[in-house]
């Protein structure tokens, strides 16, 4: 076989987006560093990076953002059938004869200068009221937990199609030759333990060649598995090692057109780089006795939300393109008031304090940070009153900051129950379609072609880039 051939198995499983790949090695420096597509950007851009604080489980829009005084007067009062209607419940609550309305369980109150709506239980992210825009009118069809948030990450409810941070990674690149363009980071909640299971397709890159898949950076002594080399082997050697399976992959290359093999040096290469970054990332021993008064000392454990924070606006720094935290861990079924408060506990500091801490830096008007879960709660409790609230996809609460968004703004608006939407709906594509437009990609322009279709990071359906909320 020759130079540019490739093997008949790898041309009917890969399609034709994988061979336009077969280019790899020609679109990295020779530095290392992964370029992306030369079509993109679409359009100016008004982000580098996105920081994407994904709340696993449902964050309660009620108990926290959607401001509705009418709900004290009507908690413990049956939902009525009229507002319900004929929507689908989980089986959770579906057996209910009463869906009892529950107020919310802080006070939720205008904050700032701007007014934007926000709990007692989120005293620090009260503080940021005016660098962030609440989006209260987010909803999606998913009501179970891994349908929905296997849709707000690739764009569909069926797994195995590419996350927005590979999307992400594999149209524009990276600009640090270093480290990998999308890192994540998981920790627990100390509300719902454990919460619900994280799974690494959330981060996969389905049929996009793998090398755009995230890296998952773990809590502790070794951040990323099998990263350390053996005793006995120095920095010369494995790069002499290295440099020699290139050669023999190359030959296999050659011999099969198979993409994976330009993927698979990519890789090996990537972690003898960051054998070097990756610590020094880690080390937080040059952070000043102020980074932790912000952040709060849950920010010196390995492990914690607050550490995946400060971590976080590290990787930043460093022009990571992509950067995804999973909290789990907000799923209050039960023990409502107890559970929400320990999760608002785990992250409220150290949300806000990253805001604050790019904007003192003078990195939020050109990091995107989003803040937000699958999907909400029900206004109705599950179970007695402040018991618990099952999930609810019609209406919920994310919020936004930095890159190019707007500051101090609320955009949507939902019914006297925080049950329907009846002003300015984003589904959940949309807000992915305005996070890819923030960093200057059109999604409906953005295409791999795979089995014959071309497919888009939002999917088929139509989708809008919400430009209400853009600055």
């Amino acid at each position: 076989m020759g130079r540019h051939s490739i093997s008949r198995r790898g041309f009917i499983g890969a399609g034709t987006g994988t061979l336009a790949f077969m280019g790899l090695p020609s679109m990295r420096t020779s530095a290392g560093q992964q370029l992306g597509l030369p079509q993109l950007p679409h359009h100016k851009p008004t982000a580098k990076r996105v920081i994407y604080l994904f709340q696993s489980g449902g964050p309660s829009h009620v108990d926290l953002f959607d401001h509705k005084p009418t709900l004290k007067k009507l908690h413990g009062t049956d939902l009525p059938e009229s507002v319900r209607g004929s929507q689908r419940v989980t089986g959770m609550t579906a057996g209910q004869s009463k869906f009892l309305v529950n107020a919310a369980i802080s006070e939720i109150k205008p904050r700032g200068q701007s007014g934007v709506t926000i709990g007692d239980l989120l005293p620090y992210t009260c503080g940021i009221a005016d660098d962030i825009t609440l989006i209260k009118s987010v909803h999606t069809e998913a009501i179970n937990h891994d349908p929905g948030i296997t849709f707000i990450n690739t764009g569909s409810q069926i797994p195995g199609l590419p996350s927005l941070g590979a999307w992400c990674n594999y149209g524009l690149g990276s600009h640090n030759p270093d480290m990998p363009g999308y890192i994540v980071m998981l920790s627990q909640g100390s509300g719902k333990n454990p919460g619900q299971p994280i799974f690494s397709r959330l981060w996969g890159s389905g049929f996009i060649p793998s090398s755009h898949q995230g890296v998952q950076l773990r809590g502790g002594g070794s951040p990323i598995l099998y990263l350390d080399d053996p005793k006995g082997i120095d920095r010369a050697s494995r790069r002499k090692m290295l440099d020699d399976l290139a050669k023999m992959n190359a030959l296999r290359l050659d011999q099969t057109g198979d993409p994976e093999i330009a993927t698979r040096n990519f890789q090996y290469d990537m972690a003898y780089r960051m054998q070097a970054s990756a610590p020094e990332i880690t080390d937080l021993s040059d952070e000043p006795t102020s980074t932790f008064e912000l952040y709060g000392e849950d920010a010196r454990t390995p492990g914690t939300y607050a550490y995946n924070c400060l971590l976080a606006r590290r990787m930043a720094e460093r022009d990571v393109r992509f950067i995804q935290l999973f909290h789990r861990g907000w799923d209050q079924h039960n023990s409502l008031v107890a559970h929400l408060g320990a999760q608002c506990l785990d992250t409220d500091r150290a949300s806000a304090a990253l805001v604050t801490d790019l904007k003192q830096r003078g990195m939020l008007e050109d990091t995107l940070v989003v803040w937000g879960g699958e999907f909400g709660r029900s206004v109705y409790s599950q179970g007695g009153l402040n018991a618990g609230r099952d999930h609810h996809g019609r209406c919920f609460s994310m919020w936004m900051a930095g890159g190019g968004v707007s500051a101090g703004k609320m955009y949507g608006e939902t019914d006297d129950f925080c049950y329907n939407i009846v002003q300015d709906p984003v589904h959940i594509r949309d807000l992915n379609a305005t996070i890819l437009h923030t960093l200057g990609i059109n999604d409906k322009r953005f295409h791999f072609k795979f089995q014959g279709l071309n497919h888009t990071p939002t999917g088929v359906e139509a989708t809008r880039v919400v430009r209400e909320i853009l600055a």
